[in-house]
């Protein structure tokens, strides 16, 4: 969560950690291959949960609301229930099938439905000790001991201790200079923020590049990509949790360190990927922004990682528990859901927070807030905002027209592949071109992100757009 108050950037990071008794090679069979789907589903995919001590820590120093009240409505749609939309419906005969046998998911989630009525009432008991409890319930009391049940259950590794351990962090945010802003964004253990900053940078240094060269088109497109996997090169190096390893966060986004990167980027054919290093020497998040009348500002992500998390439901508490772990490096090199490679930096231990790409991002101009976005989408997120802050800032697209272009993504691995979404699909000449270049085009088979975004004008109009792609709504309250 990225906060800015009163004039001042904050930034807290509660991460999901890795339980006491997790280790680096717990993923691996005896050959020290990736045992599939280990990380993925059940109860060892899930790291210690960070969420609601995440928002008390969050009310607890910021908060003017009673937290009973704030959680009450989440009582009410778990209780009475909620009409189930059709894009909330969508992946769930794919999650019955991946999750059969494995975890109660069908038990809580087989009868969801498209246009009926879900309700919850486990999950509503949970709720109410939560507003009665604060984070006391969740990791220490009633709902922390059914959660480890649970785990007692399904072989898990997650203990009281692991619960009564977690504490959630405030960290500098990744704050920087571009065009006139002062933006803020997350720091590690996310690789968002120093992405975002070597994305925007890495393309102001290659001006000339771009200079008429047309929104989207095969050029275009082919220079975000010759950006875009050198920042993953360094982020599968060099980022993982700050407290376990030095993060060189000041070196990746020094002004002479990226120079030296943008010289490296070839404009007129692609680079080869086996040539693309590290510089330095040795479907299913969910974000919200918001802005208040006194121009405070809050972004923020969190997720359980893939849409139904590990399938893993607490019994009696009602809720579902993230697949996390896959976002640790399982072994050195070897990609995870999103396809995205790491090494030690990222590597399992006990405690250890894992790397994410979530950038809730605050834009200040003067000191004032002039937008605030973020979004959920994976290895997608930092690419998909570098691409709305160049269709707002290059190409002085409205808000809600920037948000809706279409966006690709190039992660250095799989090997010279730009994806794209079939909202907005890659085709017609641009791709020929491309193709013709040397590009693989794939259709990623999912949404790219769902960007929620709000600008405001210079005389003070906040102005919302919410993403296409997803079911988010943006609105202003009198």
């Amino acid at each position: 969560m990225t906060v800015y108050m009163d004039g001042k950037a904050y930034f807290l990071d509660y991460r999901e950690t890795a339980p006491r008794a997790a280790t680096r090679d717990m993923y691996l069979d005896t050959d020290g291959n990736v045992v599939e789907n280990l990380s993925l589903i059940g109860a060892r995919a899930a790291g210690v949960p960070g969420t609601v001590m995440g928002l008390w820590e969050a009310h607890r120093r910021f908060g003017r609301l009673k937290w009973a009240d704030l959680v009450r409505p989440a009582i009410v749609y778990a209780e009475h229930g909620f009409t189930v939309a059709p894009q909330q419906y969508q992946y769930r005969a794919d999650a019955l099938r991946q999750f059969a046998g494995k975890t109660g998911f069908a038990r809580y989630f087989g009868s969801l439905k498209a246009g009926a009525t879900f309700r919850q009432p486990e999950l509503a008991a949970t709720l109410r000790r939560i507003a009665r409890q604060g984070p006391e319930d969740f990791y220490r009391g009633t709902t922390a001991r059914l959660l480890v049940r649970q785990m007692r259950r399904d072989n898990g590794l997650i203990d009281m201790d692991d619960l009564r351990g977690y504490t959630a962090r405030w960290r500098d945010p990744v704050s920087f200079e571009w065009r006139g802003h002062r933006i803020h964004t997350a720091p590690p253990p996310s690789s968002g923020g120093i992405a975002l900053a070597q994305l925007l940078l890495l393309k102001d240094y290659r001006a000339a590049d771009f200079r008429q060269v047309a929104h989207n088109s095969a050029r275009y497109l082919h220079l975000l990509a010759e950006i875009e996997k050198r920042v993953f090169a360094d982020r599968a190096d060099y980022l993982g949790d700050p407290d376990f390893s030095k993060v060189p966060t000041e070196r990746l986004t020094d002004p002479v360190y990226l120079a030296g990167r943008a010289a490296d980027i070839n404009p007129a054919s692609i680079s080869p990927t086996g040539s693309i290093k590290a510089g330095l020497e040795p479907h299913q998040t969910t974000h919200f922004s918001l802005i208040d009348k006194w121009g405070n500002a809050v972004a923020n992500t969190y997720t359980l990682n893939l849409d139904f998390g590990s399938g893993v439901v607490v019994r009696g508490a009602g809720f579902l528990l993230n697949n996390e772990m896959d976002d640790f490096s399982a072994k050195p090199g070897t990609a995870n859901a999103f396809g995205v490679v790491g090494r030690d930096a990222n590597a399992i231990a006990p405690g250890k927070r894992m790397l994410s790409s979530m950038s809730p991002t605050i834009l200040t101009r003067d000191g004032r807030v002039v937008l605030v976005i973020g979004t959920p989408g994976g290895s997608r997120i930092f690419t998909s905002i570098f691409q709305v802050l160049n269709n707002l800032y290059d190409f002085a697209m409205p808000l809600q027209d920037a948000v809706a272009a279409q966006r690709v993504h190039h992660q250095l691995l799989p090997k010279d592949t730009l994806f794209y979404d079939d909202y907005a699909p890659l085709d017609g000449p641009v791709a020929d071109e491309l193709k013709a270049m040397g590009y693989v085009l794939k259709d990623q088979g999912w949404r790219m992100g769902d960007i929620q975004a709000i600008r405001v004008s210079d005389d003070g109009t906040p102005v919302t757009a919410s993403d296409p792609r997803g079911r988010g709504e943006g609105m202003v309250v009198p």
